[in-house]
C-alpha cells in the first residue's frame, strides 16, 4: 500500500519529466543556433543584449530573446533566460576530457539538420594532436593556432571534421556588427544568402562538453565554439571574433586567429545582406565566405 510519502515523491517525479519534457520540446523548437551556436541554437549575451541567433530562435520565446547572449554581470534578464520552470536539471550530458585515461566523451545528437559525418575518436593523445587549422576560404586563408592542451577533445573533434571534409563548402551564414563584432561559420547547411532561416541549424550529429572556460574572455582574435545555453552541447559551429564581444565565459576558446584578420575586416566593412530573424542586426555577410577546405598541422 503507497504511503502519502510515496505518493509525493512520484507527484515530484511526475512535475520533473513534464518539466524536462516541456525543456526539450522548447530546445527541438530553438534548434537555431544563435553567435554562438553549435549543434542547435545559441543564445549569448553581449553588454545586456541577448544575441540569439539562427539556431536558437525558433519559438516565441527563443525569438524573444534574440537579441544577445548570456546575460553579463549587471546586465537585464532577457526574456528568453532560464525561468525556474525551465531550469530542470538537465540529461546527463557529455563529460570533460578524463586525462587520466586519455578519452573524450562525444554525445550523439540529431537535432537540427544533421551532416553526420561518425562520431570522433574518443581516445586521443594530446601531444599528436594539430597545432595549426587552416580554413581556405573563398576570401583566402585564415589560419588559427589552437589552445590543444587547453581544449583537447575541441581541438580532436575539429581535425576529425576536416579530415571528413564536413566543412568544405559551407559558408559563414552570420556577420556581426559593431556591438557584436563576430563571424560565425561551421553549419555545412546553411545559405548565407539572407534568406535562410534554417541557416544555424546544422550540426554533425554529436556535441561535446565545453573546455578551457576559466578566465575566458572573447577579445579581436580569438576563434571560440558557439553551443546552446544549455552546457554540453558544443558541435560543429564557431565564431571568428573581429572586435572585443562582452560574453560569459560559456564559450569554449579554442583557437587564436594569426592570419586572416583582415579578411574579417573586409567582410565586417561590407556589412549584411538584410538583418536576420535574430532583431539585432546580424545577418548573412554581403561579402561571401565559404570555406573551400579545412588543413591542420
Amino acid at each position: 500500500m503507497a504511503t502519502g510519502k510515496d505518493r509525493q515523491k512520484q507527484l515530484a517525479r511526475e512535475h520533473h519529466e513534464r518539466q524536462l519534457k516541456r525543456r526539450i520540446e522548447r530546445e527541438q523548437k530553438a534548434k537555431k543556433l544563435a553567435v554562438v551556436g553549435s549543434t542547435v541554437g545559441v543564445i549569448v549575451v553581449v553588454g545586456g543584449i541577448v544575441a540569439a541567433t539562427a539556431l536558437l530562435g525558433g519559438d516565441s520565446e527563443s525569438t524573444a530573446a534574440a537579441a544577445s547572449p548570456t546575460p553579463s554581470a549587471g546586465a537585464p534578464t532577457p526574456e528568453g533566460s532560464p525561468t525556474p520552470e525551465n531550469t530542470v536539471t538537465p540529461a546527463a550530458g557529455p563529460k570533460a576530457f578524463d586525462a587520466k585515461t586519455g578519452t573524450c566523451d562525444y554525445v550523439a545528437d540529431e537535432m537540427g539538420s544533421v551532416k553526420n559525418v561518425g562520431l570522433p575518436p574518443k581516445k586521443i593523445k594530446p601531444k599528436k594532436l594539430p597545432a595549426t587549422l587552416t580554413f581556405k576560404t573563398s576570401q583566402g586563408d585564415i589560419e588559427i593556432k589552437l589552445n590543444t592542451d587547453k581544449a583537447p577533445c575541441t581541438v580532436n573533434a575539429l581535425a576529425f571534421l576536416a579530415e571528413k571534409g564536413y566543412y568544405d563548402g559551407s559558408k559563414c551564414h552570420r556577420l556581426g556588427n559593431a556591438q557584436f563584432p563576430m563571424l560565425q561559420c561551421g553549419d555545412p547547411t546553411a545559405k548565407a544568402d539572407g534568406k535562410g532561416e534554417a541557416d544555424g541549424q546544422g550540426g554533425p550529429g554529436f556535441r561535446m562538453a565545453e573546455e578551457n572556460l576559466q578566465g575566458a574572455t572573447y577579445k579581436r582574435g580569438v576563434m571560440a565554439m558557439a553551443k546552446t545555453m544549455a552546457p554540453g552541447t558544443t558541435g560543429s559551429q564557431f565564431f571568428l571574433v573581429y572586435g572585443d564581444i562582452g560574453l560569459s565565459p560559456d564559450y569554449t576558446p579554442v583557437g587564436t586567429i594569426t592570419k586572416g584578420l583582415d579578411i574579417l575586416d573586409k567582410v565586417n566593412k561590407a556589412g549584411v545582406i538584410t538583418p536576420g530573424p535574430a532583431g539585432d542586426g546580424t545577418g548573412a555577410p554581403k561579402e561571401s565566405v565559404e570555406i573551400k577546405s579545412v588543413t591542420t598541422s
